[in-house]
C-alpha cells in the first residue's frame, strides 16, 4: 500500500474536521456520534480514529479553530498598533465575523454561522471537561495578556479609558462573549450595526457614581 503524503494527510484530517463541524452545528455534540461524522464525511467508519482518539479531539481542534479565527484579528491589531484603543480591538473581530466564511488553520473556507454555532456548544463543555477547560484557559490567557499589553500602551498615549487594563482585556473578551451568544440563541446578526452601537457608547460622556461600591 503505498504510503500516504502528508499533505494528503492533512487534508483528510482537514475534511473529517468539516464534516464533524457540520454534524455538531446542525445535531449538537452529544447527539454526533464518530460513525456519524465519518458517515457526514465520507470515510471509513474506522476513518477518523487514524486522526483523533476520540471524538473530544475533535472538539478540541474545533474549538481551537473556532477561538483563533474569532480573536486573532483582535490580537493581530493588540500586536501592530502603537496605541489600540478598546474600539479598535473589538472592530477588528466584528469585522471577521462579519463575513460570510473564515479561512480555518487547514486554508479551508468554514461558513462563520456554522463556527459560531460549535463554539457556543463548547462553553458548557467547559463544566464538565478539564482537559477542555484546560486549553480554552490557557488560551483565554493568552488574549486577555495581548489585549491587556495594547489597553496599557493605549493609556500611555492617552488613546484608552484609564481603566485597570487586566479587567478591560476581561471587559474587550466579555464583551465578544456577549454578542456571539446572542447572534447564535437570539439571531442578532446585525454586526455593524452592533459595533456602530458599542462604538457609540466609547465615545458617551463620562458620568459619575457609576463604580460599585
Amino acid at each position: 500500500m503505498p504510503r500516504i503524503t502528508p499533505e494528503r494527510r492533512e487534508a483528510r484530517r482537514a475534511q473529517i474536521i468539516a464534516a464533524a463541524r457540520r454534524c455538531f452545528a446542525r445535531g449538537g455534540f452529544h447527539q454526533t456520534s464518530m460513525p456519524d461524522i465519518a458517515a457526514a464525511a465520507g470515510v471509513s467508519a474506522g476513518a477518523p480514529y487514524r486522526y483523533f482518539a476520540n471524538k473530544e479531539e475533535i472538539i478540541l481542534a474545533i474549538a481551537a479553530d473556532t477561538f483563533r479565527l474569532i480573536f486573532e484579528p483582535m490580537q493581530q491589531v493588540a500586536a501592530a498598533a502603537d496605541a489600540p484603543s478598546p474600539g479598535h480591538l473589538v472592530a477588528a473581530s466584528l469585522q471577521a465575523l462579519n463575513a460570510e466564511t473564515l479561512t480555518d488553520a487547514a486554508g479551508q473556507a468554514v461558513p462563520v454561522e456554522e463556527l459560531l454555532q460549535c463554539v457556543v456548544q463548547t462553553w458548557p463543555e467547559l463544566l464538565r471537561n478539564d482537559h477542555l477547560h484546560t486549553r480554552a484557559l490557557e488560551g483565554f490567557e493568552t488574549v486577555r495578556r495581548s489585549i491587556a499589553d495594547a489597553l496599557h500602551r493605549g493609556q500611555a498615549a492617552g488613546a484608552a479609558p484609564t481603566a485597570d487594563p487586566d479587567n478591560g482585556a476581561r471587559a474587550v473578551i466579555a464583551l465578544l462573549h456577549g454578542y456571539l451568544l446572542q447572534r447564535v440563541a437570539f439571531g442578532l446578526t446585525d454586526t455593524p450595526g452592533f459595533n456602530d452601537a458599542f462604538q457609540a457608547l466609547l465615545e458617551a460622556p463620562e458620568r459619575p457614581d457609576t463604580t460599585l461600591q
